[in-house]
């Protein structure tokens, strides 16, 4: 099985409601479709979100990396020389993360179809269930309170709250969460890096002591500061989950060898894939440090990838994979089912995408 051809498209996909994080704003999700077509006919689907905010990708960037450097090392390849393929991948460029996952979850594909096996069978998982929570977007109290309740109604009993936008609001922000929903829920929250270390801490103390029951926070602090997230770990009454400070395995490695976090977050867009993504679930297994596996806001080609990885794993005991139940439509054909909460993974050759509608191809 030859790889012939590497077409780019884009596709875009409305959400339900808009999504506001302490970081940013999207009403719709706008991301990069990679496609591997190889001699035999098979084709491998992969997708990059642009989220510069986070990543440092934004879509002429993810264009650019594929064309210029990704694309030319892998064309006219064997997809059955797996191993130097996807190591080719992730040396030809620095960075960018989020090209390289599109073409290394394409590759996971083509592998899984060239011996005609789902992915996660691939990998040794026997799970094919999954549960994921779902997020609730920083806004007022009052309509936090109502989006919970939506998402109660939805069946949904883990929801993970956005905060960190005018922190003084966000005891009050969990505290009308809570009272709207009793103990129906699990409540999880995320701060996007918008605390300073010792406001973290009172913060998150003051939830706990008000008996918010909050199961974990998601990178408290910024990325950069490994010290003040390890001074959270150390003084939290909640457990802590390192997200945007882990790109890679050594990044995980350093995070759990300091006892900066006491959870890791695996994303395929900040690792570059589901073959750098293994790699940190593997050694957060060494370690006994459980991981969530999560996903940006994309549509169901990548998170997909992502369910596979997550069935494959039994040290990512979370998952924060709610992308395409947040868009108000599916265009892509095939791959794992998502039904509110509920998603069974595709046990369709490879990753199960048969198809995407509504693409728009750049050459």
């Amino acid at each position: 099985m030859k790889i012939t051809e590497v077409r780019i498209g884009r596709i875009s996909v409305p959400l339900r409601v808009p999504f506001k994080t302490a970081l940013r704003r999207v009403d719709s999700v706008e991301d990069v479709i990679v496609e591997i077509h190889t001699d035999t006919g098979a084709v491998g689907y992969g997708e990059a979100p642009p989220t510069g905010v986070i990543t440092g990708d934004t879509t002429g960037a993810i264009i650019g990396a594929l064309k210029d450097h990704i694309i030319k090392t892998i064309i006219g390849r064997d997809v059955d020389d797996f191993e130097a393929l996807t190591d080719s991948v992730q040396k030809c460029i620095i960075h960018n993360s989020s090209a390289k996952a599109a073409v290394d979850m394409a590759l996971w594909d083509l592998y899984g179809q060239l011996y005609n096996i789902p992915v996660y069978k691939l990998l040794g998982g026997s799970k094919d269930k999954i549960v994921t929570d779902i997020t609730i977007s920083v806004n007022s109290p009052e309509e936090m309170a109502r989006d919970a309740i939506t998402a109660i109604n939805r069946g949904y009993d883990t929801l993970k709250v956005k905060v960190g936008v005018n922190p003084k609001l966000d005891v009050e922000r969990l505290s009308a969460i809570r009272n709207a929903i009793g103990a129906r829920a699990k409540l999880r929250i995320d701060a996007n890096q918008a605390w300073k270390p010792q406001e973290a801490v009172r913060i998150l103390n003051q939830m706990q002591e008000q008996e918010l029951d909050i199961e974990l926070v998601e990178q408290p602090v910024i990325a950069h500061d490994i010290e003040g997230l390890k001074y959270v770990t150390e003084r939290s009454y909640v457990p802590v989950l390192a997200d945007e400070s882990v790109f890679s395995p050594l990044d995980a490695m350093k995070i759990i060898q300091s006892g900066a976090a006491d959870l890791i977050n695996i994303k395929l867009m900040k690792c570059g894939g589901i073959t750098p993504a293994l790699k940190i679930a593997d050694a957060a297994s060494i370690m006994g440090v459980e991981c969530m596996l999560g996903c940006m806001l994309e549509a169901k080609v990548s998170v997909n990838a992502a369910v596979h990885v997550a069935c494959a794993r039994s040290i990512i005991t979370k998952i924060d994979l709610d992308g395409p139940v947040l868009c108000s439509e599916d265009p892509i054909i095939g791959g794992s089912i998502f039904d509110e909460k509920d998603i069974a993974v595709s046990k369709a050759p490879g990753l199960g995408i048969k198809g995407i509608e509504k693409i728009t191809y750049l050459d």
